[in-house]
């Protein structure tokens, strides 16, 4: 992976991470915790979005959707967990 693929690939964890702080209404971590959450995301997505047979197409778009996706289960088991 190049530089310039590094910089897509931390810029779309960060839109990812930002959009599902902002549908999870409250869980903003900053700049870096959004990077974190959306890559956390992406992969959580890229694992249980097959499982359930759920294709997003590609490109910045849907890779944004993908990684939004997961993201928001993300922050949904977070909200669990800090309630428990």
């Amino acid at each position: 992976m190049g530089i310039q693929g590094l910089i897509v690939f931390l810029l779309i964890g960060a839109v990812a991470g930002w959009l599902a702080g902002v549908i999870m209404k409250g869980y903003g971590f900053g700049l870096i915790g959004n990077i974190v959450v959306g890559i956390v995301g992406a992969f959580i997505a890229g694992l249980v979005l097959p499982m359930v047979g759920v294709s997003i197409g590609g490109g910045i778009l849907g890779s944004i959707i993908h990684a939004t996706i997961g993201a928001v289960i993300l922050l949904f088991i977070v909200g669990l967990v800090r309630r428990a």
